[in-house]
């Protein structure tokens, strides 16, 4: 499952397949539901589409059996079954036109401001905060350039993102691996947008997966940049599969840094899942989200 594809079909409201029923994922988690509760330290979260073979109401149980109440990239169609269950979009979607269509391209602005227009109204309406945007592929533009046009196009949402209490974020994707030609592929040049947009309302969502590929040194950006970046997602390197002694990343070193300036987000697990079980597969969450609850 690669996330772009998944994405695609959560913006044109295909619902995903129901292979097992929420009551066998609770009787699965209690063969393994681990004696210590969560700290809590942190905010934790889960991206849909890494779980996408399930419905949303399976991920709802499993995410409240863990012990935690937030899932990432929701869009409007699927809110009210967050809601049911008591579960906040932590970073809502849906007003993308797609990853690499996105700010950095003029021809895009119009079609952009007016989904984000009435995007923000619907997060701040339904009590959400977070709504993420892209810049798009370079599709040969040079860095100023596309600086230049995200400026332009995000400005004319940013007054109403702030208004409404809205917090735009863009994403930080590697350009090396899984996104070929994607604009914001480096913190630097993200964070050069921040300052010269210059509004509380814009961040940055800080991909540590990404990250590690396009240019490492994730703990000492983090402890120097923490104030552009308002949104965290995990996954392993190598394979962006699971956050444990497999992979190069020390994730609770890691999660201690984000704690440590006073971070009040979410950090969203976005590995994809190797097991072939339903328990491996739930097993692995809950691993996860422990291993990032210092």
């Amino acid at each position: 499952m690669q996330r772009r594809s998944a994405i695609k079909g959560s913006l044109i409201g295909i619902a995903g397949t129901v292979l097992v029923s929420p009551s066998s994922i609770t009787t699965a988690w209690d063969e393994f539901a681990p004696s210590k509760k969560l700290k809590n330290n942190m905010h934790h979260s889960v991206c849909r589409w890494t779980y996408s073979e399930w419905s949303l109401e399976q991920l709802c149980v499993l995410v409240k059996k863990i012990g935690f109440s937030a899932i990432d990239l929701i869009g409007p169609k699927e809110w009210s079954i967050l809601k049911k269950h008591g579960i906040d979009s932590s970073m809502c979607n849906g007003a993308e036109i797609s990853l690499v269509k996105g700010w950095n391209d003029t021809q895009y602005h119009e079609t952009l401001s007016k989904n984000y227009t009435e995007h923000i109204d619907l997060v701040s309406r339904a009590g959400y905060k977070n709504l993420i945007c892209f810049s798009g592929n370079r599709d040969g533009k040079d860095d100023e350039t596309g600086l230049k046009n995200c400026i332009k196009g995000l400005k004319s949402i940013l007054s109403q993102a702030e208004k409404k209490g809205v917090i735009i974020q863009m994403e930080l994707f590697n350009s090396k691996v899984d996104h070929k030609d994607y604009m914001c592929d480096n913190s630097a040049w993200g964070i050069e947008l921040c300052k010269r947009l210059d509004s509380p309302n814009f961040k940055l969502l800080y991909d540590i997966y990404h990250m590690q590929i396009s240019e490492g040194d994730i703990i000492r950006t983090i402890q120097n940049n923490h104030q552009y970046f308002g949104h965290y997602h995990t996954a392993g390197v190598p394979g962006r599969n699971e956050i444990d002694q497999s992979q190069e990343l020390y994730y609770p070193a890691i999660m201690k840094a984000i704690h440590k300036t006073g971070y009040q987000g979410y950090v969203a697990q976005e590995f994809i899942p190797t097991g072939k079980t339903i328990k491996d597969k739930e097993k692995a969450l809950a691993d996860a989200i422990h291993i990032c609850d210092i």
